[in-house]
């Protein structure tokens, strides 16, 4: 993982979630605008398994237990997954802050993702 790309998803993974949280904590149910952020954070770790499956094949592998990146990466998919499916069927404040939380602990997963990866 490029420190680059570990930069644009943690920082669009906060941007979803801060988001989110406002809108949930002012009691807002899921909007567009939530949700497709947060699905936006799908497709960020879509095309993080890309390169992930592409970088060791040229070279670069991680530092790290692979193992481990791997379960973060999975973990943190179907936390998005999961979310945003909620949020589609309960349309309510608690679904947006729940997709507000997930975006925030993804963030989270990403920097140790990317520690892992590095190793540093």
């Amino acid at each position: 993982m490029s420190d680059w790309w570990t930069l644009i998803e943690v920082t669009l993974a906060l941007a979803s979630g801060v988001w989110s949280l406002v809108s949930g904590i002012r009691g807002f149910a899921p909007r567009d605008s939530t949700v497709l952020s947060t699905a936006g954070i799908a497709l960020l770790l879509i095309i993080q398994i890309v390169v992930s499956i592409v970088q060791p094949l040229r070279g670069y592998p991680p530092v790290g237990d692979g193992l481990e990146f791997w379960l973060y990466l999975i973990v943190a998919m179907a936390m998005v997954i999961g979310v945003v499916l909620w949020a589609l069927v309960d349309r309510t404040r608690y679904a947006t802050i729940g997709m507000g939380i997930v975006a925030v602990a993804v963030a989270v997963m990403m920097i140790r993702m990317s520690i892992i990866w590095t190793g540093s």
